[in-house]
């Protein structure tokens, strides 16, 4: 059974809360908490796809179009009709899941390459109805109006705010997906990714639970989504296209998808290269992600999170 070690936990934990704190007193890191939102955000998405792809095996192309899901419908019901965002959130995550159980039982019958093709497809189908339906989406130029969220009064009206409720619902999702690892649910999906036949042999469901963690990564995205909507108060398609899928891929695959510590590593590097570190490059930024992405895959296939392991390894020979 997988263990997760408290101290490292509570040491990330630490650092976390005071990290805003730090940030005040370095000029240099002053812009950092805003980074970090976005980092958490993404976490929230490439947690549920690190248990989908790394410990079940099922590949998606498609979790940029559910982030999607849950920010427009949190965007539309709020700008457009005055709704209260947390329930739009829970309404978003709904939506999200009854569409992924639409997409999954179909495509989840297929296997490798043409799953991720079947979800590639759907990805590229979302994004083409956020573009075209200006009416419900703002098309291309986007939409603005957005509010953000409060709770019994209390604006998350600043960035260190908005930090702290990020990383709460961060936090929150890591712990219950790790109870779901270390699960007898866990032990079928990591049965499931090293051979499905083997495991239907043995009586596992395998269709249901497929269908049940693609929905569980839909979910986090959806979440995950209007969260990203509230911040900005404003979004647009662009924000959901095809290589924005293509990162959360890079981004488990960096930290190591087979483990959740690597989900949230991987997060954060990419935010922190995509968003301050590799704007030198400019145009030419995508062929960095494609050098990272080959670099990892040739000699760290474990990922980042996976080097203490090689490490060991390494000593003990």
């Amino acid at each position: 059974m997988l263990q997760i070690r408290k101290l490292p936990l509570i040491v990330f934990a630490l650092l976390i809360v005071v990290f805003p704190w730090i940030a005040r007193g370095v000029p240099a890191i002053a812009n950092y908490p805003d980074l970090m939102v976005f980092a958490g955000i993404y976490c929230l998405i490439t947690i549920g796809l690190s248990l989908l792809m790394g410990y079940a095996g099922q590949i998606s192309l498609g979790q940029a179009a559910f982030f999607g899901i849950g920010a427009y419908v949190s965007a539309i019901l709020t700008a457009k009709y005055g709704m209260n965002p947390w329930i739009c959130m829970a309404i978003g995550m709904v939506a999200a899941s009854i569409v992924a159980v639409l997409v999954g039982v179909p495509s989840l019958k297929l296997r490798g390459h043409y799953l991720a093709m079947a979800t590639l497809a759907f990805g590229i189908i979302v994004f083409i109805i956020f573009n075209e339906e200006g009416e419900w989406t703002g098309g291309p130029d986007g939409l603005i109006g957005i509010p953000g969220l409060n709770l019994f009064g209390f604006q998350f009206n600043s960035v260190e705010k908005y930090y702290y409720l990020v990383w709460f619902f961060v936090f929150a999702v890591f712990l219950f997906t790790i109870n779901i690892i270390q699960s007898r649910d866990g032990r079928a999906l990591r049965a499931i990714h090293v051979s499905e036949a083997a495991s239907s042999a043995t009586g596992v469901n395998v269709s249901r639970y497929k269908i049940v963690v693609f929905v569980y990564s839909a979910i986090l995205a959806s979440l995950a989504g209007s969260l990203y909507a509230h911040y900005l108060n404003f979004i647009n398609p662009s924000t959901f296209d095809l290589f924005f899928s293509i990162k959360l891929l890079i981004m488990i695959a960096l930290g190591g998808m087979h483990d959740i510590w690597g989900a949230i590593i991987g997060a954060f590097l990419i935010t922190f290269l995509s968003f301050e570190w590799l704007h030198f490059f400019e145009e030419f930024e995508i062929i960095v992600y494609g050098l990272i992405l080959l670099v990892v895959t040739i000699f760290l296939p474990q990922g980042l999170a996976g080097i203490p392991h090689m490490i060991k390894n390494w000593l003990r020979r």
